[in-house]
């Protein structure tokens, strides 16, 4: 009798087990020879690419004040295009700040004191200030703005999300002492429109060939 028993838990046993491979097969599926194999990274994403911001349609345009003094006329286009995706964008107070960050720029980058600069310049123009500076040996210059006679915009444009608007700066300056001389300056700053955080920062800067020195 035990060996009759033995056989049915036997077949009992085969027929469960037969049954639960079955439904694995079902739930999890067969092998094709085509799987990832374990442990492979998924393949990189295709790099994102940013659309270029546009005006909310359910806002009425705006149109910009008179532009700053200086500014050709043929930027107007350009300007209002900001200004149609930065509700607080306007020219005249762009320039005012524009002229308040050089100053201060200036000043910081003559004493070598790039930290006072923080929040105005990208990283990548605080570098290229720290750099200078050390070259010098972090030496202070005595080096003076004398006065702004002009601060002009000369291009503005939007690069995806981004706004750009130079400003061509004409200031006089002493240099260790010497006579006041003229220099001119082309600095870029730019801003991510839809950013909560309304400061614009230096990204670029240039000068024109000079200086020179002032009439007496």
């Amino acid at each position: 009798m035990s060996d009759g028993s033995s056989w049915v838990e036997i077949v009992l046993l085969a027929m469960l087990a037969a049954f639960i491979g079955l439904r694995l097969v079902s739930v999890l599926g067969k092998r094709t020879g085509q799987e990832r194999p374990i442990g492979d990274s998924s393949p990189r994403a295709v790099p994102e690419v940013v659309p270029a911001v546009t005006r909310d349609a359910s806002r009425a345009p705006r149109s910009i004040a008179a532009l700053p003094a200086g500014t050709d006329a043929a930027l107007a286009p350009a300007l209002q295009a900001v200004a149609n995706v930065d509700a607080n964008f306007e020219p005249q107070r762009f320039v005012d700040g524009a002229k308040a960050a050089y100053a201060v720029i200036l000043e910081a980058f003559w004493a070598g004191d790039t930290g006072a600069m923080e929040g105005l310049v990208s990283d990548e123009v605080q570098e290229n200030f720290d750099s200078a500076i050390q070259a010098r040996d972090g030496s202070k210059l005595k080096n003076r703005l004398i006065g702004l006679d002009a601060a002009a915009i000369t291009a503005a444009e939007l690069v995806g999300q981004m706004a750009e608007v130079t400003v061509r700066f004409v200031a006089r300056v002493t240099m260790a002492g010497a006579a006041p001389m003229l220099t001119t300056d082309i600095w870029t700053f730019s801003r991510h429109v839809t950013s909560r955080d309304p400061a614009w920062l230096l990204i670029a800067t240039d000068d024109e060939p000079g200086p020179d020195a002032l009439p007496a």
